[in-house]
């Protein structure tokens, strides 16, 4: 037996020092004095603009002291840049939940530093990211963004996130600061947290992430917390942030956040994004000339906007944070795949029939020698969702499905068959396979303003019209180009945008009209903007007839207010189908006497996405059924479930494997095919508990009353709620199958760390997440009631068959403590502990006892 090398903890050491560039690894550079150099030479109404967008996402330059305009871009899988175009394309990683699920900071800090590689070549200083909101409950819409329910692991995940980014050279704005858990009412919601939980839940992650990584820049939420929206918190950023926590950086508002100039200042918020016109710049020189401000408090903003700069290489005469050997060169689909097959959670794996004999092997891995025939069903199989959408939309060069995935890595003697199944979306998808398409910007005399390649057949700009295109001369866009059909039949084609919409294929107009329509009521504005709605039109045609096509599109108006140029306008594209009875029919038909039938289930932008949360977990269309007739076809079903964040698996027993893929990223099939025919073993570890149904989650609302909502459950959420009540999950925060098995041999503990040695008891190698939690044991007296037990550390060992690791995890002394709210501070909690190394928080291994003082 031999100890592996790669058995590492998961909690971060001791903090590193305060520097320009804490955080990043490198020698701390001391910006002060050119700080105040360039503070000297600036007049207020130069001061006030640096605190303001000049645009939608840069701030202005300022040559006289050599100050160049910073650049900020959305970010948290993907540097999209300040263009929503396919003309640059960007890597797209897997979700935050996927990166979250592989419980490996040092894979965070890796795709930071590609993601600082990807920023550096756009041009782009400052990314948006990461998302570090907790899972307070299942129904958050924007939970893909976020990394866990838990605030040690989406702290230590965050954590490594910064420092991979910030080691490339590019900042980090840590957000949404504090209590965007939910997307319902998000920009006026009052969030009613308790100190307590408000401390030990969801402030924990920023606080772990400030100490540990040093970030350089924070955003601020749209949200209130108990009365106060957060981009004028005093008590929260001033006070917390920047006092108790030393955080030295830059203090961004979320877009359109700012409301009021004087208390946004006074709040501790330094920069009021987009611009040109937000509460800050002209308005705010008019309140230090009107006596309602000081300078001084100008100049405390102003020189953390500098130091930012300084950071990031945009202020001349100082040497940027990151060193000189600033990673370079990564490989984006290598780290892309690699980051999705690690975050693969396997749930359920089991030999095929109810009563095997003895010996018996789980379905998964697939054996591609004992293969002829392989039935892949399912609508996103051959369009995979890989990415949420909403802000973090980005444009990848390639998506490789499932289904092609799987063609790619099976012998060529292997017939893969594909069936729809059920299709899930209520929306036409935007028009890509078989279409090659520009977008051309004309004026209104018909001159060629810009013109770009699209990556589909959305047209989408926030602010930042391409090269040569203003909103004076615009007149109108044609997304245009040729379409070759796979398939002969009706063709159903869909048009949305606000404007004037004119459609012509080959010699036909298939529409010519207005494209309004009203949003629901109460939708969010962003999400209103996104989606607008829709209109379809069918056409025959036949298989590989190549059609020229145009969508000639006039917007009733360009912007979304605030001066912000915008359009956006959608062709999308569903190819024959049969009614929702024969498409399942044909998939059982299909999946029938196959060898394997895999089975893709998803959800879909129209129920997960940014802007609204969720009124339900089920999978959307008639997916349930669909695996439910498949799996009574064949015995040898798995189901892949590609979504951001739990849904209800109501077949879950009826089929022999399960896995979880979550919002895979660009590389989605080829991490699946290395997955399922064992080339890689499924890495993850569920980072929030998955409900069997939404009726047995113990936090369930989202919505506000009169404006306010109440955080009544304290800091009991996630599995810390689960332990309390009598229905347990379909699936425990931590679950996760791999291909082997282990052994846990002993566990060793001091009052400061575990030390964890397993064995690897499986005939292949295999990787380990090794889990710690505390529980109270014995008298705690005075204690306040906390949970059973609470995640304290964590760590991984990977060995070979036979063979045998250790890891050894520090126990953080913030484990033993909790927030007194009389004190306002926090209290240790001396007693007796239960150590509990685990597989998951319901799968405890080894225990031992420990007194804390």
């Amino acid at each position: 037996m031999t100890d592996q090398p790669h058995a590492r903890p998961a909690e971060p050491g001791p903090r590193t020092a305060p520097g320009a560039n804490a955080g990043t690894g490198a020698a701390p550079h001391d910006y002060t004095d050119a700080v105040e150099r360039a503070l000297g030479a600036l007049d207020l109404d130069t001061k006030v603009r640096l605190l303001s967008g000049q645009d939608m996402w840069s701030l202005p330059a300022v040559p006289a002291i050599g100050l160049r305009s910073l650049v900020m871009s959305d970010g948290p899988i993907g540097v999209r840049g300040r263009h929503w175009s396919a003309a640059d394309p960007s890597v797209a990683l897997p979700s935050p939940t996927a990166l979250a699920a592989t419980w490996d900071p040092e894979l965070a800090r890796r795709a930071g530093r590609l993601l600082a590689q990807e920023a550096r070549r756009k041009g782009v200083h400052v990314l948006l990211a990461p998302t570090v909101n907790l899972h307070r409950s299942p129904l958050g819409g924007r939970h893909f963004e976020c990394y866990s329910e838990d605030p040690l692991l989406t702290g230590v995940m965050g954590a490594g996130y910064v420092r991979g980014v910030q080691e490339g050279g590019v900042g980090t704005t840590v957000k949404h600061f504090v209590g965007n858990d939910a997307e319902t009412d998000r920009f006026t919601v009052d969030n009613r947290i308790a100190p307590r939980p408000l401390h030990e839940l969801y402030l924990a992650p920023f606080e772990h992430i400030v100490t540990q990584a040093r970030p350089w820049g924070i955003m601020t939420a749209y949200n209130q917390v108990n009365g106060s929206t957060m981009t004028e918190h005093h008590h929260l950023v001033t006070e917390v942030l920047r006092g108790a926590w030393g955080f030295d950086g830059c203090n961004v508002s979320d877009w359109t956040a700012a409301r009021n100039t004087v208390r946004a200042l006074r709040g501790g918020l330094d920069v009021a994004m987009p611009g040109p016109r937000t509460v800050f710049g002209a308005p705010l020189a008019a309140a230090v000339r009107a006596g309602e401000i000081a300078e001084s408090e100008v100049d405390a903003a102003v020189r953390r906007v500098l130091l930012l700069a300084a950071r990031t290489g945009c202020l001349d005469g100082v040497p940027p944070a990151a060193p000189a050997d600033a990673p370079q060169r990564i490989d984006g689909r290598a780290v892309a795949r690699e980051l999705a097959r690690r975050a693969v959670v396997l749930l359920r794996n089991e030999p095929v029939g109810q009563t095997p004999a003895d010996g018996a092997r789980p379905v998964l891995p697939l054996d591609p020698a004992a293969l002829r025939r392989v039935a892949v069903i399912g609508a996103a199989a051959r369009d995979a969702r890989v990415l949420g959408g909403g802000s973090a939309t980005v444009f990848p060069a390639r998506i490789v499905s499932p289904l092609a995935g799987l063609r790619a890595a099976l012998p060529d003697d292997v017939e893969v068959v594909f069936a729809t199944g059920a299709d899930p979306r209520t929306r036409t998808p935007h028009a890509r396979d078989g279409f090659t398409l520009r977008a051309r910007y004309l004026a209104a005399d018909g001159r060629l303003l810009a013109e770009t390649p699209q990556f589909d057949g959305k047209v989408q700009v926030l602010d930042s019209f391409p090269d040569g295109v203003t909103r004076q001369e615009l007149h109108a866009v044609e997304l245009t180009g040729s379409f070759v059909p796979r398939i002969t039949g009706s063709h159903t084609l869909a048009l949305a945008g606000a404007g004037r919409l004119r459609l012509t294929l080959g010699e036909s107009v298939l529409f010519d009209g207005d494209g309004d329509g009203d949003a629901p009521e109460g939708t969010d504005p962003f999400e209103a903007f996104l989606n607008p709605p829709e209109h379809r039109v069918t056409t025959d045609l036949a298989a590989d007839q190549e059609l020229a096509l145009t969508l000639r599109f006039v917007p009733h108006s360009l912007g979304l207010g605030g001066g912000l140029d915008a359009l956006n306008f959608v062709l999308g594209h569903l190819e024959p189908q049969l009614d929702a009875d024969a498409e399942i029919a044909e998939a059982v038909r299909a999946a029938t006497g196959a060898d394997a039938a895999i089975v893709v289930v998803a959800t879909t932008g129209e129920v997960e996405s940014e802007g609204f949360d969720r009124a339900d977990l089920r999978l959307p269309g008639r997916q349930d059924e669909l695996v439910a007739r498949v799996a009574a076809a064949n015995p040898r079903t798995v189901v892949v479930v590609n979504s951001g964040s739990p849904v209800e698996l109501p077949w879950r027993d009826q089929v022999p494997a399960v896995l979880l893929s979550w919002f895979p990223g660009q590389e989605a099939g080829t991490a699946l095919a290395d997955v399922l025919l064992g080339d890689h073993e499924p890495g993850g570890r569920l980072p929030t508990t998955w409900p069997a149904r939404l009726a047995d989650a113990p936090v369930t609302t989202v919505t506000p009353t009169d404006g306010a909502l109440p955080y009544t459950e304290g800091v009991f959420i996630g599995y810390r709620a689960w332990q309390r009540g009598t229905t347990a999950p379909a699936y425990p925060f931590g679950h996760g199958l791999g291909y082997t098995r282990w052994e846990y041999e002993s566990l060793d503990t001091t009052p400061d760390s575990v030390r964890v040695r397993l064995r690897n008891a499986g005939d292949r190698p295999g990787r380990e997440v090794v889990q710690i939690y505390l529980a109270p044991a014995g008298d705690t007296s005075g204690a306040p009631e906390r949970p059973a037990h609470w995640l304290a550390g964590f760590g991984t060992v990977e060995a070979g068959p036979g063979e045998s690791a250790e890891t050894e995890i520090p126990l953080p002394g913030r484990a033993f403590e909790v927030w007194s709210e009389p004190d306002g501070d926090w209290r240790r909690i001396p007693g007796t502990y239960t150590v509990e190394a685990a597989h998951s928080s319901a799968d405890i291994r080894l225990t031992a006892r420990i007194t804390a003082g």
